[in-house]
């Protein structure tokens, strides 16, 4: 039987190979700044044209 190296030191492989959401210097990459942002404004237009909705509606 063949034995898995990693399994035998004690410590998990990594699974799927997925890298951390931060770098090696702790900050985080300049792709999710911009998808934050994204979201934010996306967000707040959605909520404004709910709220605009309402507004009408209640008219």
């Amino acid at each position: 039987m063949v034995e898995n190296p990693t399994a035998s030191e004690g410590t998990p492989a990594p699974v799927g190979g997925s890298k951390a959401a931060k770098n090696e210097e702790g900050k985080f990459p300049k792709g999710i700044w911009i998808r934050l942002f994204a979201y934010l404004v996306a967000g707040h237009v959605f909520a404004g044209f709910l709220y605009l909705l309402f507004e009408v509606g209640a008219k």
